[in-house]
């Protein structure tokens, strides 16, 4: 077991943070984080989770393969910070870690189980298997920093509303959002994509800068995966 001072890395910046961040463009949005934590490495990585039932939540598979230890993070009524350990994870089999560089599709989802339960406060999340399309205006939202490079703006929840685009014309696997000095940023994986307030996908990847193009892994097709992953946790989530 991990002592409480490794940890420092990841909870420094967080506890340091000031309230102003997350998310490139976007606004803060207390309103939305009720089905929303944070996934801490040891390392001091920092990604967003998605709640789906009591000790259940969603994430990027990229925020969970590696070797290093994990917990779920959250502040308590007293704004502490909350850090959970867990009793099981599952990485989607069809992640591939070197998907970027290798310009291959990746499908960048990961379930973690969290060792006791997330206070009652939290809302599981609803998910959709809807298909978004070019054009469609879709919400993405996350506790990622306001620009790259600077840790000490993560940790405030906020979304920002993009277009949806097809670069490579219509995709069953992922969805991307077009760049308009909005988006995702470090901190963002994991993150919820919304249509009409339900989930359709999670936040993966970001082209180039912060606030770039940000790709999302669409649920509906990997409805089954999550689905058999939950029910052996006793789990079922909330599909619309």
């Amino acid at each position: 077991m991990l002592r409480g001072c490794q940890w420092g890395a990841a909870l420094f910046a967080l506890v340091a943070s000031t309230p102003a961040a997350a998310v490139v463009g976007g606004v803060e949005a207390p309103e939305a984080a009720g089905s929303s934590v944070m996934v801490l490495s040891a390392g001091g990585g920092v990604c967003t989770g998605i709640v789906l039932g009591p000790d259940a939540v969603l994430t990027a598979g990229h925020c969970a393969a590696s070797g290093a230890q994990h917990r779920v993070h959250f502040r308590d009524e007293a704004g502490q910070p909350v850090l959970v350990e867990l009793a099981a994870r599952s990485v989607h089999p069809g992640y591939d870690a070197g998907a970027i560089a290798g310009r291959r599709r990746s499908i960048d989802l990961a379930l973690l189980r969290t060792a006791s339960p997330l206070p009652a406060r939290f809302v599981p999340a609803r998910l959709s298997a809807a298909m978004p399309r070019t054009g469609e205006n879709l919400t993405l939202a996350g506790y990622g920093a306001v620009r790259a490079g600077e840790a000490r703006s993560t940790g405030t929840f906020r979304r920002v509303d993009l277009p949806v685009v097809e670069p490579h014309g219509p995709s069953r696997i992922l969805v991307w959002l077009k760049a308009a000095a909005a988006g995702a940023c470090q901190g963002d994986s994991g993150g919820p994509i919304l249509a009409d307030g339900s989930i359709v996908a999670v936040t993966a990847w970001v082209g180039g800068a912060c606030g770039g193009v940000s790709q999302g892994v669409l649920l509906g097709p990997q409805r089954a995966w999550i689905d058999r992953i939950l029910a052996g946790w006793g789990v079922s989530a909330r599909w619309q």
